[in-house]
């Protein structure tokens, strides 16, 4: 209900958005806590609504609340770490992988001495984030989106993206809608 209403308020301002999503994590053997999950799952709705691919060597955790503030989650040093980890084991540090946190968690890392070393030598990346815009604007590479006071995004921005993919959906509704009146006499 949290990702729904941001999004409402983002796309659904003056004309309503139909839309269903449902997302499921694949391969998980352990458990998924939703709460550090909801702003990963907000990035990949968001990725789908624009149909830009998430980045594949930023990991994200942090809560979102209907606002798009994110909030800090549990656990902060242990997930920097862990992806710190996979990524050692995958192959080199290439400079441009990192971990998303909650600007709130900044204040609780204590991070090993080899992640702290591999940031400072820019081989590794921890983004501090306060709000879901500026996450998205990382794993989609792209600027999010500032609406103007007409409520239009830029266009080649993320959400300016998805403004225009979900005015062609309504158009192309409105049309279909035009034909079935025009084709039944019943209707008029």
């Amino acid at each position: 209900m949290i990702l729904s209403s941001w999004l409402s308020a983002h796309f659904a301002v003056t004309d309503p958005m139909h839309l269903s999503a449902s997302l499921t994590f694949e391969q998980n053997y352990g458990e998924v806590d939703g709460d550090s999950a909801s702003l990963a799952e907000l990035c990949a709705l968001v990725s789908a609504l624009s149909g830009l691919p998430v980045r594949q060597d930023l990991a994200i955790t942090g809560s979102v609340n209907q606002f798009g503030e994110v909030q800090p989650i549990g656990g902060v040093n242990e997930k920097v770490e862990g992806f710190f980890s996979t990524c050692r084991l995958t192959g080199e540090l290439t400079g441009t992988q990192g971990v998303i946190v909650p600007s709130t968690n900044v204040q609780n890392l204590m991070l090993e001495q080899e992640v702290v070393q591999a940031v400072r030598n820019g081989q590794f990346a921890v983004h501090a984030v306060s709000r879901a815009e500026e996450a998205i604007t990382l794993l989609l590479g792209k600027p999010a989106g500032k609406a103007d006071d007409k409520g239009r995004y830029p266009k080649q921005s993320v959400f300016g993206i998805i403004q225009q993919r979900l005015e062609k959906m309504r158009e192309h509704e409105r049309q279909e809608h035009a034909r079935d009146d025009h084709k039944d006499p019943s209707i008029h």
